[in-house]
């Protein structure tokens, strides 16, 4: 069913205002490539530790623990900006209170979730 003139006219004007405002929004990662926030903890953990090993290596004169640690630092590095491999959105931490409104499901499109975060602010279902 084709949008009418007064949807595609809205449509128009809300890309438009994502384009020029929330440039950020647009470039955001799409579904499937969401960071995680366990990777990110891992990850920087790691860092730390091989930047702690590399600074005693340096200081003790041993290569070879300062390579290790470096090892270990681009490992946490790439384990940290890895995307999910399982398509599924971030881990969120709650407060313990629910969302009055269900989610969007997994498989709907940045404009359907858009959509219906449109129809839910005008009160229009």
């Amino acid at each position: 069913m084709p949008l009418s003139e007064q949807e595609q006219r809205l449509l128009d004007e809300m890309e438009r205002h994502l384009m020029s405002k929330d440039a950020d929004v647009v470039t955001a990662p799409r579904e499937g490539q969401t960071l995680s926030y366990r990777n990110i903890v891992y990850g920087s953990i790691l860092v730390l530790l091989g930047l702690g090993g590399l600074i005693a290596g340096v200081s003790t004169d041993l290569v070879v623990v300062g390579v290790l640690a470096f090892v270990v630092m681009v490992v946490g590095v790439v384990l940290a900006v890895t995307p999910n491999r399982n398509g599924g959105t971030a881990t969120r931490a709650t407060t313990g209170e629910r969302k009055s409104t269900p989610a969007a499901p997994a498989s709907s499109s940045f404009m359907d979730r858009i959509n219906d975060r449109w129809d839910r602010r005008n009160g229009t279902e």
